[in-house]
């Protein structure tokens, strides 16, 4: 069994920064893929970052490229989301993701590969 423990979330200012921080635990934590996703208040759930098991490939949404970065601490098995020039329309709660399949080379967007998720963390932009 695979746990998630996102944290880090909080209330910020109109242009401000957030790190995001989600902890893994029950499996080698190196070897998959992880997904920051979001949703806001009467929305689908939308991909935001997701990094490869080594780190070597990131992919964004357009809609947070050049303002968020995504990095992992295999040593930690911690996943990270800096999150900077935050914007009132980044509010919304904040969940990580876990892939179930080992050392793919280039992590997907699509919610149905990612297996293991946290409970989330509220991220609030007041404008």
């Amino acid at each position: 069994q695979v746990q998630l423990v996102e944290s880090g979330g909080g209330l910020v200012q109109a242009g401000g920064s957030l790190r995001l921080s989600c902890a893994a635990s029950g499996r080698t934590f190196s070897n998959y893929a992880m997904g920051w996703f979001r949703q806001a208040p009467g929305k689908e759930r939308e991909f935001v970052a997701a990094i490869n098991w080594s780190g070597g490939s990131t992919v964004y949404a357009d809609s947070v490229k050049g303002r968020f970065t995504v990095s992992r601490d295999n040593a930690k098995n911690t996943v990270y989301l800096q999150m900077d020039s935050l914007k009132p329309e980044d509010t919304a709660v904040y969940y990580c993701a876990a892939d179930w399949r080992p050392k793919i080379p280039t992590p997907g967007s699509a919610p149905y590969i990612y297996h293991y998720w946290g409970q989330g963390t509220q991220v609030t932009v007041s404008s």
